[in-house]
């Protein structure tokens, strides 16, 4: 949704024209340049919109507005901190910790609970495959295995297509936009909670190449959402201290904290989990949050080891030795010699090639499917179960290619492995042989990256069976995520990286001292590097799910390296597919075009102002014609002698302001009348689509001529800058302040007070480019 208080176009220009003269008032002059190009919705090409910054949320076009993270200092927030005591602010901070502690509790139980949810669905139909095929009976047990993966992949599709559509994907573009100050509709909703969790239950289950360690992101995320709601009234959660946190800033910090924990959950990578978040989800960032993050992954690490242990009695039914549980990978060698290094390199710059071209073609899928999943719901459950027929026919037929191979004399565990899960498989084998493919394929993914990461059996799997798996997971991973199931990219990277990773740690064996279970953990960080471009965070989490820290040297060459070659081709995925949703994300740093414009050559017009002092008519009609979320308030004759810029107030505060109806008939102050009858938490953020809405609010005639005063809930103090700064200063300033509205002010004095607003929406590319198409954006 359009926030600037300086766009009059699209579809509200009948209704401008009918209330010109109020406009006439308030307008400072603008050139044509300054009015808003035509948005083209993100991914679609069929139709245009006019009016309003616009993205896609799972498979729904929905407006956008952005997030209040600046603290609006009017009379009202003055008057409550001043008048708070050191027990309220007490209570403020010991509540805030709590709600880090249940963010981590909360978000280590699902994790576990998801994991459990895996591994017995999934260890069923492996089981009921498995008898069958000892029986001989084929044909029944693809039919089984085929159709319980199909079931389980429409019954996820179901609930994303219409439950939660924001469910969808992995979830960490969506939670990564936010905070970076997107308030993208739904993304965090309890719903979408809900189908998260369940959805990706089901679709892991189902057999897909996909992972659960994007959605616990999401899922964390959408926990602490719902934990700092600020109370609610529908369930009487009305403690005072609860209303603390109705407000975006407080709620971001929160949301930082879960999508740490959900990666700490998903990998039992606790110091991971705040790199993450440091490094790829959040765009603001302080010390404090830090320590209050680590405290919450630290949480999640104890919960999850408490749970585990639990389990190790047998009481979790099939859970045991899949997710939760770290991939082993021993080094005893410390020295690397000089042919090591060279295959490191080597792994660094393939993953870094393989990583760049998986993100294209990723992209031209979700392009592909969007337009299949924008046909309505019935189509993404037919294009979900089409993807989940093809991958159990891939799974199922591709280890007949594999030949027998006698079970190694010496093997550490059963072989041929009984049961659903081990590293060798009989699949149609005779007695005292093992189908190497079959082992990686019927098996859950988290058990399949166990065997590819294991030391020691170099000779365990053929070549010819780790080029099929590699080949089939690379596309299987492309064609899956963009259905409409919870889907992470995480494990299908992994899956194929440690693929090739062992395939040529398998052909340099007679010349190098690692262990091919090392090489396949190397390919998966160069393939996770070459897609993701993370390198700290993704570096502590590999050790911390390996187990090793004399890998450390290695994994950070590795992912330098491929992310330094991907990098020279296309941005990382998730980037990537917040561009293509339409997210309106503020990058670190300024596009170079930016530094050939001003401030004041991307405001748009006309301009709507408000005195300090104004009539309710006016009000109401600048509501009813515009979605503007801030307005300036001038103060003008004769509480001064010429006018000046008071400050901001916001379309939420007016609407409250408005149904106060503390007019007065005569245009005088009566802020000190204001301040006894409202308090500051009146005007707290509410939750989704319980906001005040001027449709609601009754106002007769009479009440219309009458006067209100803004000072009170006025920001007195918004962040300004003068109409002469490089348009690429003021995109920092925007994006390190995380703020909603930037105030461009004359340079020169004795002209209207206020040039115009900069919101997000005036920093996109297509927006600038679209008044001034000769620039070019490379340069």
């Amino acid at each position: 949704m359009d926030e600037r208080s300086g766009d009059g176009g699209g579809d509200h220009d009948i209704e401008i024209e009918g209330h010109k003269d109020f406009l006439d008032r308030n307008i400072s002059g603008f050139s044509d340049k300054d009015w808003m190009p035509s948005v083209r919705e993100p991914l679609l090409r069929s139709r245009i919109n006019n009016t309003s910054q616009i993205a896609i949320v799972g498979a729904n076009v929905c407006p956008i507005e952005s997030l209040d993270y600046e603290i609006v200092e009017n009379d009202l927030f003055k008057q409550d901190w001043r008048s708070r005591k050191k027990a309220e602010i007490f209570q403020y901070v010991v509540l805030k910790w709590t709600l880090a502690f249940l963010i981590g509790l909360s978000t280590g139980i699902v994790g576990f609970f998801n994991n459990l949810g895996v591994e017995n669905i999934a260890g069923f139909k492996l089981l009921l495959t498995n008898n069958l095929m000892i029986q001989e009976k084929y044909y029944q047990a693809f039919a089984a295995f085929a159709g319980c993966n199909m079931t389980l992949a429409a019954c996820a599709a179901a609930l994303c297509a219409y439950i939660a559509p924001a469910a969808a994907g992995s979830g960490i573009p969506e939670v990564k936009a936010y905070l970076n100050g997107v308030d993208a509709h739904t993304i965090l909703a309890p719903s979408t909670l809900l189908v998260k969790i369940f959805g990706s239950i089901f679709g892991v289950a189902a057999g897909f190449v996909v992972g659960k360690e994007g959605p616990m992101v999401h899922t964390g995320a959408c926990i602490a959402n719902l934990l700092g709601q600020g109370g609610s009234r529908k369930y009487h959660l009305t403690w005072k201290c609860l209303r603390y946190f109705k407000n975006d800033r407080d709620r971001r910090d929160l949301i930082t904290c879960g999508a740490a924990a959900g990666v700490a959950a998903a990998f039992r990578a606790p110091v991971g989990g705040v790199l993450f978040a440091l490094e790829e989800a959040a765009s603001w960032w302080r010390s404090a949050l830090l320590w209050r993050t680590f405290f919450t992954t630290a949480v999640v690490a104890v919960v999850l080891r408490g749970l585990i242990e639990f389990c190790r009695s047998g009481k979790c039914g099939l859970f045991g030795q899949g997710g939760l549980i770290m991939f082993d990978v021993f080094s005893s060698q410390t020295n690397y010699t000089t042919p090591d290094l060279l295959a490191v390199i080597f792994l660094g710059i393939i993953g870094g090639l393989l990583g760049s071209l998986y993100n294209f073609f990723v992209d031209k899928v979700l392009r592909t499917y969007s337009i299949i999943n924008e046909r309505g719901p019935v189509f993404k459950i037919l294009l979900v179960v089409t993807i989940s027929l093809l991958t159990s026919f891939f799974s199922y037929g591709l280890p007949w290619l594999s030949s027998c191979t006698p079970c190694p004399p010496h093997a550490m565990e059963q072989c041929p492995t009984v049961g659903r899960s081990g590293n060798y498989k009989s699949f149609q084998c005779p007695p005292g042989h093992y189908n190497d493919l079959a082992s990686l394929f019927f098996n859950t993914n988290d058990d399949a990256i166990r065997n590819l990461f294991r030391s020691g059996s170099t000779k365990e799997f053929h070549l010819a069976t780790l080029i099929i798996f590699f080949s089939a997971m690379y596309f299987l991973g492309i064609v899956t995520y963009g259905i409409a199931i919870p889907s992470g990219l995480f494990i299908p990277v992994i899956l194929a990286g440690a693929s090739y990773g062992r395939l040529i740690g398998t052909i340099l064996g007679p010349i190098s001292n690692l262990d091919t279970g090392m090489f396949a953990l190397l390919g998966a960080a160069s393939f996770l590097g070459g897609t993701m471009r993370m390198t700290v965070s993704l570096c502590v989490i590999l050790l911390e799910l390996t187990n090793d820290l004399l890998m450390l040297p290695l994994v950070m060459l590795v992912l330098l390296i491929s992310k330094t070659v991907a990098d020279s081709f296309n941005k990382g995925v998730y980037d990537q597919i917040v561009k293509m949703k339409g997210f309106p994300f503020m990058e670190a740093h300024a596009e170079p075009y930016m530094r050939n414009l001003v401030a004041g050559d991307v405001v748009a017009g006309p301009l709507i102002t408000f005195s300090g002092v104004e009539k309710v008519e006016h009000i109401v009609h600048a509501l009813k014609i515009t979605r503007h979320n801030g307005f300036p308030v001038i103060d003008e004759a004769p509480f001064t002698d010429s006018p000046e810029l008071c400050g901001l107030v916001l379309r939420s505060h007016l609407l409250v302001l408005l149904r106060g109806k503390k007019f007065t008939k005569n245009r005088v102050t009566s802020g000190s009348q204001i301040l006894k009858t409202f308090h500051a938490f009146d005007f707290a953020k509410a939750g989704l689509g319980k906001g005040v809405k001027l449709e609601d609010i009754q106002i007769d005639a009479e009440e219309m001529e009458m006067y209100v005063d803004l000072h009170p809930i006025t920001n007195t103090s918004p962040y300004t800058v003068v109409e002469t700064m490089s348009l690429a200063k003021a995109a920092v300033l925007f994006r390190e302040l995380g703020l909603r509205h930037l105030l461009v002010v004359p340079k020169k004095p004795g002209r209207h007070p206020i040039v115009g607003i900069l919101t997000r929406h005036d920093f996109m590319q297509e927006h600038i480019l679209g008044i001034y198409p000769h620039l070019n954006p490379h340069k």
